[in-house]
């Protein structure tokens, strides 16, 4: 990551659940300041790791999100 991140935004990243993170991917504006430079590799990287500890909680959240539209 090229700039730093305070510590305070790494911990709030960091508390996040699965279901907050993907949300907050899913439905931010295209250009979201949270989902650019350091912060937003943090944040995606965070994503990724908790995907990968339980992938099933990660696709059950997705379900539960779902994309906005109609179903």
């Amino acid at each position: 990551m090229s700039a730093e991140i305070p510590e305070h935004r790494k911990r709030a990243i960091d508390g996040m659940t699965v279901d907050q993170l993907l949300f907050d991917q899913r439905f931010a504006p295209v250009g979201d300041p949270r989902f650019r430079g350091a912060e937003g590799e943090y944040r995606m990287k965070r994503l990724a790791d908790l995907r990968s500890q339980d992938p099933a909680a990660y696709v059950s959240a997705s379900k539960s999100i779902g994309w906005g539209g109609a179903e």
